[in-house]
């Protein structure tokens, strides 16, 4: 696997250092990706171009980080078959609840799976749970992962 089979677009690159999260664990799994600066306000066109070729170019799983009035996902999910996750992006205004409720809002039909604020570790492993129903090697990467998780937290001693 050497092309890109994760989307990863952001609104701004305001939302970078919060992204990086996501691409880190992706890395981390080993899965390709991209990460586009495209908005849905002020590239529509790009974004809507970059949604519509997003299959055929090999992509499996977009991503998509918006703040504020947070139209992105939805925006790509009205354009794609493609699973879409949602990340709202912390802002100054409502510390990011404007964005998640703007990104968990959809109409029916149009649907966008919607981490927290700002989770985009979250994001980056609601994706491989989904490549991990076509991959085997991804699936094995992510047991070993929850395994760790759950050793981690039985290793936890309390002392009173």
């Amino acid at each position: 696997m050497q092309n890109a089979i994760v989307g990863i677009l952001m609104g701004s690159d305001s939302d970078l250092p919060v992204m990086r999260k996501c691409s880190e664990i992706l890395k981390n799994f080993g899965i390709p990706y991209e990460m586009k600066v495209l908005s849905a306000h002020r590239t529509p066109d790009e974004t809507i171009k970059y949604t519509e070729d997003a299959k055929n170019n090999g992509i499996e799983v977009l991503i998509a980080a918006a703040g504020g009035a947070a139209h992105l996902p939805g925006v790509i999910a009205a354009k794609t078959t493609l699973p879409v996750i949602g990340v709202p992006m912390p802002s100054s205004l409502m510390n990011g609840l404007d964005s998640l409720l703007s990104i968990v809002q959809m109409p029916k039909g149009i649907p966008v799976a919607t981490v927290g604020v700002g989770n985009a570790e979250n994001a980056a492993l609601l994706a491989i749970r989904i490549l991990a129903l076509k991959y085997p090697d991804i699936q094995t990467k992510l047991e070993s992962f929850i395994e760790e998780q759950r050793k981690k937290v039985l290793s936890i001693k309390i002392e009173e």
